[in-house]
């Protein structure tokens, strides 16, 4: 299309009205705000330690409280990185997994199609079990939590997210297990990139919910299995041939 990037596909994040534009406009119209507040706050920490203390002291007070808010107001800003480009995370994600678990011993299959149920963002494999990670970017102000064993976001039920990764990850054990000719459970986790989470992991729906790092921790610690190094390879290479990449269709019987 005339005039649309080549760089980045077409996304509702770019376009004028969007959440995520509005939040970058909002975030851009609070910058002078943020400066003139972190001057008085460095200000009045020179003066204050500086009568206190000494002139040298008050003024690494100072840097030192400017830094921090500067640090606070960075972080609140990436964290919301994910969700402003209008993606879900799964990038991100990918990147963590080669860097953790990948290196750990475990396999990992990335973009995966589970006929009938949509794409695995990431199949994990390892000797404490196989799980189907799911990824979603929330603003950064959605209320995520856990009310009597179901999740909320922003105090609505997400029974259509829960229910088809449940169904997602049950079918992915089916052909799995059929491929491989022993059964196999594949756990359905979910990474939260944004959001307000008041305590993490946390279990909603019979999902895990995290961030990522948090998530991928939690993953290492509660294993699902006692599998093998043989077993583990076992299992991914049935994984890849049960499970075409990205939309195709491939049966697995022709799979190599």
């Amino acid at each position: 299309m005339i005039g649309s990037s080549i760089y980045l596909r077409d996304r509702a994040a770019f376009t004028g009205g969007s959440p995520q534009a509005v939040y970058e406009d909002l975030w851009q119209r609070g910058r002078k705000g943020r400066l003139r507040t972190r001057a008085i706050l460095a200000a009045a920490t020179l003066i204050l330690c500086g009568l206190l203390v000494n002139a040298v002291f008050g003024i690494l007070m100072a840097v030192l409280v400017a830094s921090a808010d500067a640090y606070v107001h960075w972080r609140v800003y990436h964290a919301a990185s994910v969700w402003r480009r209008g993606l879900r995370g799964e990038q991100r994600m990918n990147r963590l997994l080669r860097y953790t678990l990948e290196r750990r011993g475990h396999r990992v299959l990335y973009e995966r199609t589970v006929p009938g149920h949509g794409q695995a963002d990431q199949l994990v494999f390892g000797p404490g079990g196989v799980w189907l990670v799911h990824n979603e970017a929330w603003h950064p102000d959605a209320e995520i939590s856990r009310h009597g064993g179901r999740l909320f976001i922003d105090g609505r039920t997400q029974s259509a997210l829960v229910r088809g990764l449940t169904a997602r990850a049950d079918a992915a054990a089916e052909l799995i297990s059929r491929v491989s000719e022993v059964p196999v459970k594949v756990t359905p986790v979910l990474a939260v990139h944004g959001g307000k989470i008041a305590r993490s992991p946390f279990a909603a729906d019979g999902i895990v919910f995290a961030p990522p790092l948090k998530l991928l921790r939690w993953m290492s610690r509660n294993p699902t299995a006692d599998y093998s190094p043989d077993e583990v390879e076992s299992i991914t290479r049935a994984a890849v041939r049960a499970l075409p990449i990205g939309g195709r269709s491939t049966p697995p019987a022709a799979a190599a």
